[in-house]
């Protein structure tokens, strides 16, 4: 059962994280949710900020994985820019904030561990970003424009801020692929 109730309490924190915020929910929260003794939470997770850096290190490792799967499965860059788009929706259609976006909302009052990688997270996606524009600017796919590297922030900022959009107007501002069209003609 530990390693039901330890899954059972990353899944719930990571929910509460992208729903709450990291400092707007507590172990009583935790405890409450999976229906456990905080003294179990802390078997599993001695502090607050162990359990978010187990939470946000398993995302990182998802997130490369399933950046890693997009590139193998889709030959042309706007494909590939589409699927990640899908990731922002999924989470939108989900009810979710983006982890890394709720995590830099609250970037100042975070442990220096999970603002490190709160930076990573950000670092990653924008790297990834940038080398797939580069490739489809070396290709034709993208104008080159103001080059790969803002394109890239600008697609990324306009993900993240359309999910906090749609989040507080509860879905009545989905989130839009046209954005990767804007993104691929951008001057």
């Amino acid at each position: 059962m530990a390693a039901g109730t330890r899954e059972a309490l990353l899944q719930t924190a990571e929910t509460l994280m992208r729903t709450r915020g990291y400092t707007a929910f507590s172990y009583a929260d935790l405890a409450e949710a999976v229906g456990i003794r905080k003294a179990s939470i802390h078997h599993h997770f001695p502090t607050k900020e162990d359990l978010g850096q187990v939470i946000v290190e398993a995302y990182l490792v998802r997130l490369r994985i399933e950046l890693e799967r997009i590139h193998i499965q889709h030959r042309h860059v706007i494909g590939r820019l589409e699927s990640f788009f899908q990731i922002f929706r999924s989470s939108a259609d989900g009810g979710l904030l983006p982890l890394c976006g709720a995590l830099a909302a609250e970037r100042a009052v975070l442990p220096p561990k999970l603002q490190q990688l709160t930076h990573q997270f950000f670092d990653m996606q924008l790297t990834w970003l940038t080398r797939i524009l580069s490739e489809g600017i070396d290709l034709g796919e993208i104008t080159e424009g103001s080059g790969a590297k803002d394109k890239a922030f600008l697609l990324l900022s306009l993900l993240e801020g359309s999910c906090f959009i749609n989040w507080a107007t509860k879905g009545k501002a989905p989130l839009n692929p046209s954005v990767i069209q804007v993104i691929a003609q951008h001057a």
